[in-house]
């Protein structure tokens, strides 16, 4: 094998394991308490491979803080770096630890970037502007209650609470890091927990202007998420947008991938009920 037919890096992913110690929900296929097994399988899986770091994709707990002292133990057996982001269901905890669930995950802040080769990746939280993930009262719950009340009032798909967005300073933040990106000559794989692309009622609130945006980019390639548990894809001008299915659905199948990126595509490798895709560029 040449040089030129290998990867440049490869990284994996995994989305929604949505833990809690708690029965199924059976009727939505739902098996919160076998993520553990699943995510330390996929773990295994990973640790056979040369990877780069590991991303979850958000909805690592369903429900409770302690949550996190079972499952985050179990990323412990990754012989690679874990990353990760935050999803709704990691807000499902008492409001007392809703500012402490970004350090008790140890992501450096809520959003945050860095660098692979000549990728940079972004990393959001599309969980900013909500009703859940700050306290009733915050600025940023009142401007979700607002910007919630004006979608359902225009009969959105979207208008759902379990929806989120960015504020316009984070949006502002992308903008610049794509910029900066584009000046260093690298190319750019967001990833975030909510879809935006194709049209979904699990949509980020603000989708047309994350769309719009990262369309408009020639250096953005890729824009990766969980949160919509079927998984999705469409591509807009010349960015993916690729939506990995939720490993807490099904009783005993898996679903995760490893991402192979060369210079002119990415080749995701799905195990269990994920696809496998070749995104070129």
């Amino acid at each position: 094998m040449s040089s030129a037919d290998l990867p440049l890096f490869r990284f994996g992913i995994i989305a929604d394991p949505q833990y809690a110690a708690i029965e199924p929900q059976a009727e939505m296929g739902r098996y919160y308490a076998h993520s553990l097994a699943k995510v330390g399988a996929a773990i295994e899986t990973f640790n056979g491979e040369e990877l780069s770091f590991v991303m979850t994709l958000g909805d690592i707990i369903d429900r409770d803080f302690n949550s996190f002292d079972d499952i985050l133990p179990v990323y412990e057996k990754l012989r690679h770096e874990a990353h990760f982001l935050l999803g709704n269901h990691d807000f499902g905890v008492a409001p007392e630890y809703l500012e402490k669930v970004v350090e008790r995950v140890g992501m450096p802040a809520p959003y945050y970037s860095f660098k692979r080769h000549d990728y940079r990746f972004i990393v959001l939280n599309g969980n900013e502007v909500s009703t859940f993930a700050t306290p009733e009262g915050h600025p940023l719950n009142r401007l979700g209650h607002e910007r919630l009340a004006a979608l359902s009032a225009a009969g959105a798909g979207n208008a759902h609470a379990w929806n989120a967005s960015l504020s316009d300073e984070q949006f502002a933040w992308l903008s610049g890091e794509i910029e900066q990106a584009k000046a260093a000559g690298e190319k750019v794989i967001v990833m975030n927990h909510f879809p935006v692309y194709p049209p979904c009622e699990h949509d980020m609130w603000d989708r047309e202007r994350i769309v719009e945006l990262l369309a408009s980019q020639a250096n953005v390639v890729a824009y990766l998420n969980g949160h919509n548990h079927v998984g999705n894809y469409g591509k807009v001008a010349g960015c993916h947008f690729v939506n990995f299915k939720g490993v807490v659905d099904t009783e005993s199948e898996n679903t995760f991938a490893i991402v192979d990126v060369y210079p002119d595509r990415m080749e995701i490798r799905g195990f269990g009920r994920e696809d496998s895709r070749t995104l070129p560029y």
